[in-house]
């Protein structure tokens, strides 16, 4: 169910980066938005599945409380920005936060989903950085 899930997810990547290139100029602004938003939303759900899994620990580390607040710090803010510059941030982030939790979520105990968060990774910032270099 995750899978399909996640893969679901990763619809609204796929078809705003496509559109991006597609639409017509003045459509273009609320596609950027769109994929903006839809980035930034699933940066703060990552950051609070790092809540989740830090909070399930006897003692939690304020390590992954801590990322996961930055995450959505800088999605909030990368939406803000101008979608050339957005969008790359964004793609970034989505790649940085897969290294975090490649480092930080077997410890966590939820080495299991590592694949299938590369696999997010990989697609979102891909999606991020083509739709950046449409606008």
């Amino acid at each position: 169910m995750a899978r399909w899930l996640v893969h679901l997810g990763l619809l609204p990547f796929v078809s705003g980066a496509l559109l991006v290139w597609l639409v017509h100029p003045e459509v273009q602004p609320h596609v950027t938005l769109a994929l903006a938003g839809h980035a930034a939303v699933v940066l703060s759900f990552l950051g609070g599945v790092q809540w989740g899994l830090a909070v399930r620990q006897p003692v939690p580390s304020p390590v992954p409380c801590t990322w996961g607040v930055v995450l959505a710090g800088v999605a909030w803010v990368a939406v803000v920005m101008p979608p050339y510059a957005g969008l790359v941030v964004l793609g970034a982030m989505q790649l940085l936060a897969c290294l975090v939790d490649r480092r930080l979520y077997p410890g966590l105990g939820a080495r299991g989903w590592l694949v299938l968060r590369f696999r997010l990774a990989a697609v979102a910032s891909l999606s991020c950085f083509l739709a950046a270099a449409g606008v």
